[in-house]
């Protein structure tokens, strides 16, 4: 499924499903065919629940804590190292001026 077509579901819902899923009256397969989701994404919002509780699913579809976190870090990491190659690339473009001069 492209990032287009993704389908973004409500806090509420996903509580919901997740409730579903541990009162254990379907299997998981067949309770994730009837909500229209993957089996595996049932369990990752049940895990999310099981890790944060009430503060579980912020926001409207946004990514878990984990994985903002890992992004934060990451972006930080290639905006330094972004930021030395511009003043890499200006010293150099300083120095090739002064040689067509």
């Amino acid at each position: 499924m492209t990032r287009a077509n993704r389908q973004n579901f409500s806090p509420e819902f996903k509580r919901e499903a997740v409730r579903l899923l541990e009162q254990g009256d379907k299997e998981s397969a067949q309770l994730a065919r009837e909500l229209g989701v993957r089996r595996n994404q049932l369990y990752k919002w049940q895990k999310e629940i099981h890790q944060y509780g009430d503060q579980a699913f912020p926001g409207h579809g946004k990514r878990s804590r984990e994985k903002r976190g890992d992004d934060t870090a990451a972006l930080k990491t290639e905006l330094t190292r972004l930021r030395e190659e511009n003043e890499i690339l200006k010293k150099a473009a300083l120095y090739f001026a002064r040689e067509c001069d």
